[in-house]
């Protein structure tokens, strides 16, 4: 007679995670370092079938093996970097020498100034180009590009930057 997964698992639900620890540590021979109910419920479930019904077939074996054995020897990063990652660790920037088209604005101050803004206790500085932005060594062609790559939402750049309409002059009514 075959294995009743339903019966096996809603048994296994009845139990406290201490319990699926020992049982896991029965069923799989190791102990293991999860205290996640759910997680434990599934992984014996699972071996419990196995044993039941067949293991995994010899091919599937080597190459779940060999995915193991790649994926240990890979340097895969477990976690986002921090947020003030030392310069020893920051990506490599490479400079573009490519001349950008960019639309001159009214509302930009003149090429050479620097805009900064503090976000997220960072503080950000853009120098203004003939033809674009430069912000950590890379060439942007919007102040809308270097906001995004600032906080990596979209941002309108002359609202991140504080840049406003220039003030026009009021036009005014005499009588003769």
């Amino acid at each position: 007679m075959g294995l009743n997964v339903g019966k096996m698992t809603s048994d296994l639900r009845r139990m406290t995670v201490t319990e699926l620890r020992r049982k896991y540590a029965e069923v799989h021979g190791e102990q293991t370092r999860s205290y996640h109910k759910e997680y434990l419920i599934r992984r014996i479930a699972w071996r419990m079938q196995a044993v039941e019904e067949g293991d995994l077939a010899e091919r599937t074996r080597r190459i779940r093996e060999r995915a193991l054995d790649i994926a240990n020897d890979a340097d895969l990063r477990m976690r986002a970097p921090a947020p003030g990652m030392s310069t020893a660790t920051k990506p490599t920037v490479h400079r573009v020498e490519k001349q950008l088209d960019v639309p001159i604005d009214d509302r930009l101050p003149m090429p050479g100034a620097l805009l900064t803004r503090k976000y997220k206790g960072r503080t950000s500085e853009v120098r203004v180009l003939p033809n674009g932005f430069d912000y950590e060594g890379t060439i942007y062609r919007s102040l809308s590009a270097v906001a995004r790559a600032v906080t990596g939402a979209h941002w309108n750049g002359y609202r991140f930057f504080g840049i406003h309409e220039p003030k026009q002059e009021k036009a005014t009514v005499t009588k003769q």
